[in-house]
């Protein structure tokens, strides 16, 4: 399997690094609400020598996934696969940490993938008795959530894709003033949707990779690459095949986001991790390094976190309601925060923003992710 650009899930290098403190590492928190049946428990130890289910085999229903790695520095990801998509992850699990997440797994035969060990893929199969569904109640308001996220996606997407073609005709024709000028505005519809970016395979690499996250950087491609030559360059040579295959991948990504389906702690996983990449990596100014315009970013990775969150909201206030009024009054907090940045119809260069500033951010999104870390848990 290719792997997909690197999403920071624990660590605080990257922020020591820039000078800033935040809190970067929060539990998982997936246990089940009072009164729900425990998920059934599975350990996923990661080593040199490779990551193998404990136990291999579970009944369907929700499962917690414990990530453990005692000592390897060669492993440090795991990830649940199936049907073709990552299920479940994480990343940066570097030696003496461990975290968790929670999936509901229907019948049916999975793998754990851990890149870079020995024996890197794991049978997991999932039997089709026993285990427990979700009340008819929550069955139906988690079944609207999927499918209305899966309409997001779709509008974002085809929204995607005429933005990204105003960015690419101006590449196309060596314009670099406008193509800096449609940058952000299409790569917002990107970013919204990045809670669920490991549901695209390859494509996400191949539209959003950063230099650091490719072997060989004659084949990297993307609106990272076009950034760089903007910016960095200063000019537009030999960026129309760039253009081009960017615009083929996006019009991939839109036919694929039609036929893809989600599952809620899917959709809540996903935000939870993109916030901790926010306020760990994101947050040094490390994505778009070379416009800086990164605060476009952090506000599309914010709404789009928010919508998968709102969509959950019915089912998880059933639940814990006390959680859901926590999470809407975070989210505000951080929108709020983001809103003395706006500038026009967009936001300010992120190089003017202080390193104080750019810590309360840290600590602010840190805050929301958590207790988002805790929804998945709670809706399986």
């Amino acid at each position: 399997m290719t792997p997909t650009r690197t999403r920071v899930a624990c660590g605080v290098a990257a922020l020591a690094t820039a000078g800033l403190l935040a809190s970067a590492c929060s539990g998982s928190g997936q246990q089940a609400a009072p009164g729900d049946p425990a998920p059934t428990a599975v350990t996923i130890e990661i080593s040199d020598a490779g990551c193998g289910p404990n136990p291999a085999t579970v009944p369907t229903g929700p499962v917690n996934f414990a990530v453990t790695n005692a000592a390897s520095a060669k492993v440090t990801e795991a990830e649940v696969q199936g049907g073709g998509k990552i299920l479940g992850e994480k990343e940066n699990i570097t030696a003496g940490l461990d975290s968790s997440f929670s999936l509901r797994m229907e019948p049916g035969t999975y793998s754990v993938y851990c890149p870079g060990a020995a024996k890197d893929t794991w049978t997991f199969t999932v039997s089709g008795t026993g285990g427990t569904a979700p009340t008819a109640a929550a069955d139906t308001s988690l079944a609207a959530a999927t499918q209305g996220y899966h309409d997001y996606v779709v509008s974002e997407t085809a929204q995607l894709q005429k933005a990204t073609k105003t960015f690419t005709d101006a590449v196309r024709a060596g314009n670099v003033a406008a193509a800096e000028k449609a940058f952000a505005p299409a790569r917002v519809h990107y970013e919204s949707i990045e809670p669920v970016a490991e549901s695209f395979g390859d494509l996400d690499p191949a539209i959003d990779a950063r230099i650091d996250d490719v072997d060989d950087p004659t084949r990297w491609t993307g609106f990272h690459r076009i950034e760089k030559a903007l910016w960095a360059d200063g000019n537009l040579d030999g960026m129309t095949a760039i253009a081009d295959k960017l615009d083929a991948d996006v019009a991939t990504l839109e036919d694929k986001a039609a036929t893809n389906t989600y599952q809620p702690a899917e959709l809540a996983n996903g935000a939870s991790d993109l916030l901790t990449e926010v306020s760990t990596s994101k947050v040094t100014g490390e994505e778009d390094r070379y416009s800086h315009t990164d605060l476009w970013d952090f506000a599309a990775n914010i709404d789009g976190a928010r919508k998968a969150f709102e969509l959950l909201q019915p089912a998880l206030a059933a639940k814990d309601p006390d959680l859901a009024q926590q999470l809407e009054a975070r989210f505000t907090d951080v929108t709020q925060g983001l809103a003395k940045y706006r500038s026009g119809d967009g936001y300010q260069d992120y190089g003017a923003v202080t390193d104080t500033d750019k810590r309360s951010l840290a600590d602010s999104v840190n805050a929301l992710a958590e207790p988002l870390s805790q929804v998945a848990g709670k809706v399986v």
